[in-house]
């Protein structure tokens, strides 16, 4: 078995359509998951996949905002679109890869606003509630699919390194501690194993997101890694790569977060 898996929040599929397209020809993963595709299922771009070989889409889309896609060169089946917090925001969407034994998870989780506290801003709240009710998924889900792989913006950076400053960002949204410990408490619901640090030391810097807002990103580095791969337990020693495309950020109408490329085999 060799499966290569991309994660990719795009901020818009069909405007950044150019970038997938380059993305898929230059690295071409068997699966690639893409959050934030900003459109409805209708609206989505089949035919540009088709051709470079992606005959299989599943889409849980939305008009104008949020939106998961999954897009694979193998057949998908078995899919689920799951509501989180008894909200339709289309926000996670499930399926197997056909000859691969492998179930994938693809979320975006809410991003939560800029004031982190639940009393004064009801995003943050719905980001909590939604990591506590994960909680809850992730739990049963990794008995039912032991081979299972969750990818997605899952919008926390967990780590002390996995943001440019920790000590600066304690009460910025996506590294405070109470988004932190729920999180922290998902991957250890299901046993979790985070591939997206594979190869990469707990003790080194790695960031998929870097802000719009900052002209000179690349200098200041200031990014967080907010885009995230794990794996069930059984599917840890398959994980043999992890590669996430910093220089992504540099092309032409980027979006904020850049893809992350795991590769699973035997």
């Amino acid at each position: 078995m060799s499966l290569k898996i991309a994660t990719w929040n795009i901020n818009s599929v069909r405007l950044r359509l150019p970038l997938v397209e380059r993305f898929l020809i230059d690295q071409a993963p068997d699966v690639l998951c893409l959050q934030e595709i900003k459109c409805r299922e209708a609206e989505f771009p089949y035919s540009a996949f088709k051709k470079l070989g992606y005959g299989h889409v599943q889409i849980n889309g939305q008009k104008g905002y949020h939106g998961v896609a999954i897009i694979s060169r193998h057949p998908l089946d078995d899919v689920d679109r799951k509501e989180f917090c008894g909200n339709s925001d289309a926000r996670f969407i499930g399926a197997n890869v056909s000859g691969h034994d492998i179930r994938l998870h693809n979320f975006y989780v809410p991003a939560g606003g800029d004031i982190p506290d639940p009393d004064l801003n009801v995003k943050f709240a719905h980001k909590l509630a939604f990591l506590e009710e994960m909680k809850d998924w992730a739990n049963v889900i990794s008995a039912q699919y032991p081979r299972s792989v969750l990818v997605g913006d899952l919008n926390v950076a967990p780590l002390e390194t996995d943001v440019w400053n920790h000590k600066a960002l304690l009460k910025i949204v996506s590294h405070t501690l109470g988004e932190v410990e729920r999180l922290i408490a998902v991957q250890n619901a299901g046993q979790w194993f985070d591939a997206g640090r594979f190869g990469t030391p707990l003790e080194e810097k790695i960031f998929t997101w870097w802000s719009y807002r900052s002209p000179n990103w690349e200098a200041s580095d200031r990014g967080r890694r907010l885009d995230h791969v794990w794996t069930t337990p059984s599917l840890k020693p398959k994980v043999k790569s992890c590669q996430v495309f910093k220089d992504i950020r540099n092309w032409e109408r980027p979006s904020d977060h850049v893809p992350v490329l795991v590769h699973l085999a035997d």
